[in-house]
C-alpha cells in the first residue's frame, strides 16, 4: 500500500531509486526528497522520479561570499534583524543567532536537471 517516499538524504533518494528502477514498484511509488543532479539525472530522464531538491551550492556559496562581504565592511555585525544586499540573489536579513537563509531549495525535474552538474 506505500504510495510514496521522501528520502531527506541524497544517499537515501538514490538507494530508493536504485531499487524502484529495476522494480515492479516503478511507476507506482513516487519518490523525492534531497539529492544531487548528477546522482539523480538517470532516474529522472527514465520517468523513476519526477522531481526532487536540493539547495544549489552556487547560490549557497554567493550568499556567503556577500554576507562575508557585509561584515568585513561593517555593513552588517551579524545582528538578527540587520539586512545586506546579495546581488542577483535579492536582499537578505539576518536571523536569530546570526543565521542568513537562503530560501527554498532548487526543484530538479525533466526540464532542468541538465542545466547543473554537481
Amino acid at each position: 500500500d506505500l504510495k510514496g517516499i521522501i528520502s531527506p538524504t541524497t544517499v537515501g533518494i538514490k538507494a530508493a531509486a536504485q531499487y524502484l528502477d529495476g522494480s515492479q514498484y516503478k511507476g507506482k511509488v513516487l519518490l523525492t526528497g534531497l539529492g544531487t543532479p548528477n546522482d539523480m539525472r538517470a532516474y529522472v530522464k527514465d520517468g523513476t522520479v519526477e522531481a526532487f531538491e536540493l539547495w544549489d551550492p552556487a547560490k549557497l556559496g554567493e550568499l556567503a561570499a556577500y554576507a562575508a562581504v557585509a561584515l568585513a565592511s561593517g555593513q552588517i555585525t551579524g545582528a538578527a534583524g540587520q539586512s545586506f544586499k546579495a546581488g542577483a540573489l535579492g536582499s537578505f536579513t539576518v536571523g536569530a543567532n546570526g543565521v542568513v537563509t537562503l530560501g527554498q531549495p532548487t526543484v530538479f525535474d525533466s526540464t532542468n536537471i541538465s542545466q547543473f552538474n554537481f
